[in-house]
């Protein structure tokens, strides 16, 4: 894309997924996700009410009146993004490609955090960790999430999300938000998933095209794997051939929700053509 397709792209997303999240999203997110604990704020005169473990007893004592401390959410938390940049994430049969339709979902996760002046932070991985924007406040700093969403060079590697865990863990020690994005189309240790689900909120999203799950009858066709390079050909003709081949996707499907299940994440099996926010929603309900 040029850089005026560029800019255009990400105006578009932001004017829609704003929208979306001032209307629906951010006060869930501000209820499901509370902080990392209390902090003080001021001190103040006693009040009928006030529990008795929050006296300042120190003052109490050189003004001979009781006064309490006034403790506050320590709201600031940490969202990091993980998103898969292998080939087969750059595909769509719709409206959107994977990626334009991650980078959206990423914008309504941003634009919620910023909205409660928590942190944002981005990783694209495939075979390795290609990219990392660490995490900052703010407008902007969703904006450029975004478009490095966007603009992204998708390497035509299998993708690995252990490392990109890996790699996530040994940086940011603090218990965060993250979100995973991905078509798990490849292989990945599920031991991961439960060391990083007993670190952080983790939330795997397989993010879907319609054809990801079933071939269309088109004759004998000429199948390449975007990540590997593999060729095979196939006859789609044959409805053994595609009840087998839907049965599978099925099958991995299972086996990732299983999975999280089993690691104590979260999980959402997501079509790039359903309304997003309405999962987040019910997500964040849920927490």
């Amino acid at each position: 894309m040029q850089i005026k397709d560029i800019v255009k792209k990400v105006k578009q997303i932001e004017i829609r997924t704003r929208r979306k999240t001032e209307a629906t999203l951010m006060g869930q997110y501000h209820s499901a996700f509370k902080g990392q604990g209390m902090t003080f704020s001021e001190v103040r005169p006693y009040q009928f009410g006030d529990e008795i473990r929050r006296i300042d007893w120190n003052k109490t004592a050189r003004f001979r009146e009781p006064f309490v401390k006034v403790m506050e959410e320590e709201r600031e938390l940490t969202m990091m993004i993980l998103v898969d940049i292998s080939a087969s994430m750059d595909y769509g049969t719709k409206t959107q490609l994977k990626r334009e339709y991650v980078a959206e979902i990423a914008a309504s996760l941003g634009f919620s955090a910023a909205g409660n002046n928590d942190k944002v932070g981005l990783i694209l991985f495939a075979d390795k960790v290609y990219k990392v924007i660490p995490p900052q406040k703010g407008r902007k700093h969703i904006l450029s999430i975004i478009s490095n969403i966007l603009t992204a060079d998708y390497v035509p590697a299998v993708s690995k999300i252990d490392k990109a865990m890996e790699y996530m863990m040994g940086i940011f020690k603090r218990k965060s938000l993250v979100f995973l994005f991905s078509d798990f189309e490849d292989e990945y240790d599920s031991k991961m998933l439960r060391v990083a689900s007993k670190k952080h909120h983790l939330l795997g999203m397989r993010i879907y095209d319609e054809k990801d799950n079933e071939i269309p009858d088109v004759g004998y066709a000429l199948l390449y794997d975007a990540e590997t390079g593999k060729q095979v050909w196939a006859n789609t003709s044959s409805a053994r051939w595609r009840y087998t081949f839907a049965e599978a996707q099925k099958q991995k499907v299972r086996a990732l929700e299983d999975d999280f299940a089993n690691s104590s994440a979260s999980f959402m099996n997501v079509n790039t053509g359903a309304d997003y926010s309405k999962l987040l929603y019910s997500y964040f309900q849920k927490k």
